[in-house]
């Protein structure tokens, strides 16, 4: 492991975290992420730059704003912190190739579609359709190739369709969101089919966990509704990292 390049990957990615948690503040609520510059969100005040500097600031502040006191949510320095770890991570998986570049926006975008969900419910057609356009433009030149993002964008999106559609038949209610369809479909335009299906898989066993433990523990109903695209974020982010060996490990016992 080239430790420059490690060093190199960590300052990039608290960067690339700081601006994810603009994204996902504004993306939903369907603003600039470009201007005005950042604000607190109560009383309005700009930051000055060492109040933006990512993880620091949070604690030196002491999680308050300067002005108003209004306190600072935690969201924050967990993005970026999480960020640069799934850089590094990603790194040692594939190396310095063109390859990692490809995954690290895929990363970027999941991380977001991942808090925006938990937070507002919302995966913002911003991120998820020029994502599988990008997603088929990046496999005409890298892994998983054009023929497998096609059929994972085709195949994932079509999949979640029919059950949505499905659900509704039955129980005469919206199950998932178009959101979560575009969501996986842009999964299967960046890593293919096999570790579309990989991503799926972990989502609705992460998902049926969580949604159990809820209902045994009194903290939901039934009609809860989980945010399936969160769980579609990190199902997505393992399989880009391990889903190959999971796949390996599936076909090992056919």
């Amino acid at each position: 492991m080239d430790l420059v390049a490690v060093i190199f990957l960590i300052s990039v990615g608290f960067a690339v975290g700081s601006f994810l948690n603009v994204c996902i503040y504004r993306l939903p609520r369907r603003q600039s992420i470009v201007w005005p510059a950042s604000k607190c969100l109560m009383c309005g005040r700009l930051l000055h730059w060492f109040e933006t500097i990512p993880v620091l600031a949070y604690f030196v502040l002491g999680r308050r704003c300067r002005t108003c006191g209004v306190g600072i949510s935690a969201v924050y320095p967990m993005v970026e912190l999480v960020t640069p770890a799934l850089f590094v991570l990603h790194y040692c998986q594939l190396g310095w190739q063109p390859l990692m570049g490809g995954q690290l926006v895929f990363t970027c975008a999941m991380v977001t579609l991942f808090v925006t969900d938990l937070q507002q419910r919302i995966l913002p057609n911003v991120i998820t359709m020029p994502g599988i356009v990008i997603g088929l433009v990046l496999s005409v030149f890298l892994l998983p190739g054009f023929q497998d993002g096609l059929i994972g964008a085709v195949i994932g999106g079509g999949m979640l369709l029919a059950v949505r559609e499905a659900y509704y038949r039955v129980r005469g209610e919206k199950g998932l969101g178009m959101g979560d369809v575009k969501m996986v479909s842009m999964i299967g335009a960046f890593l293919g089919w096999k570790l579309m299906l990989v991503a799926v898989v972990m989502a609705s066993v992460l998902g049926a966990a969580i949604g159990i433990g809820m209902l045994m523990f009194s903290i939901a109903d039934r009609k809860y509704a989980l945010p399936f695209g969160s769980f579609l974020a990190v199902g997505a982010t393992v399989s880009s990292l391990v889903g190959q060996k999971v796949v390996a490990w599936y076909v090992s016992f056919l």
